[in-house]
């Protein structure tokens, strides 16, 4: 532990050009980050897509006036979107993911045996707060509406008590940063699709500012396999950006036609490129009569999901990529 407190303290803020850094053309406004990564910093992914809805993140990073949660459906990036804004400014990312039985001390730390001496270990709250970096609570809409209120203070500025180690008071860092994702708005989830979400405190929301996080846009997707998985043709791309957005309405009870109940999987943008990268690998197949593209499937997506959902999947598949029957 004594290694990580070192590097955390030796992290240098730094002004950067906000044009450079977020659209890659120099600007005259500034947001403040870090001189250098950290072992915390997530590692800059060239995959990712900043979609229209990641300007409010990074307005937010810009000038932070309260904390930020992020909603959205399943596999639409919302931790991504945090983190790899984060990598952009050097950010380091302490985070944690909410659940019924998650508990305030959880995140601030524990007292623990080091070197037959009893010690405090920092949890990523105290850690964000005390050197500065963006604590980010996903699933925040699974957390105990009680716990999450425990959080009011620190949402408000208010410095972190931590009775356990000598009742040390941490004032917030200046680059402090708190964030949190669901997949509801914190008014709990009417569709059924996300089980176990609860409806939280309206006084500890007021507390955020809200950004909602949608799939991307088709040309994006297209954009973005066709750097991808170029060895497959453009149709073939194009129909499985199409594909990926019908299992989307499925999933979230949006489909037209046949299908008119939800399913429990979805693809995301990682599971789309997945698919894509398997079906070029298993291309060999096609000589032995089976068709890359279903197969691939299950392996990307089909297996994670229930019998019959896995079969709506191909007969789903089936218009998009119809196989021709050999006798």
């Amino acid at each position: 532990m004594s290694e990580i407190l070192k590097e955390l303290q030796a992290l240098q803020p730094a002004d950067h050009d906000a044009g450079e850094v977020f659209s890659g053309k120099k600007s005259k406004r500034t947001v403040r980050g870090f001189a250098s990564a950290s072992s915390f910093t997530p590692e800059p992914s060239p995959e990712y897509l900043f979609h229209d809805s990641s300007r409010d993140a990074v307005v937010w990073f810009m000038d932070s006036s309260d904390p930020l949660y992020v909603f959205g459906p399943a596999g639409s990036g919302k931790t991504s979107l945090i983190k790899q804004l984060a990598a952009k400014l050097n950010y380091p990312v302490f985070d944690i993911t909410g659940h019924g039985r998650l508990e305030f001390p959880d995140m601030v730390g524990h007292l623990t045996v080091e070197d037959s001496n009893m010690s405090f270990q920092y949890g990523p709250l105290a850690l964000a707060m005390k050197f500065g970096g963006l604590f980010l609570l996903n699933e925040i809409d699974l957390l105990d509406p009680a716990t999450a209120a425990g959080l009011n203070g620190i949402l408000d500025g208010d410095p972190l008590c931590i009775p356990e180690n000598g009742g040390e008071v941490i004032k917030p860092h200046p680059l402090f940063r708190f964030a949190a994702t669901a997949n509801t708005n914190g008014t709990s989830d009417e569709t059924g699709l996300y089980q176990g979400t609860l409806r939280q405190n309206l006084a500890f929301m007021d507390r955020f500012w809200l950004c909602e996080i949608g799939y991307p846009k088709p040309k994006d997707e297209r954009e973005l396999l066709h750097r991808k998985a170029s060895r497959l043709p453009k149709e073939v791309r194009t129909k499985m950006v199409e594909y990926a957005n019908e299992v989307r309405k499925l999933f979230m009870g949006e489909a037209d036609g046949n299908y008119r109940d939800t399913i429990e999987v979805t693809f995301s943008t990682r599971t789309l490129i997945r698919w894509a990268d398997l079906t070029v690998r298993f291309q060999p197949l096609a000589r032995q009569g089976i068709q890359p593209v279903t197969y691939a499937l299950d392996r990307a997506l089909g297996y994670r999901a229930t019998p019959e959902t896995r079969t709506v999947l191909h007969e789903l598949a089936q218009r998009f990529f119809p196989q021709e029957n050999k006798e």
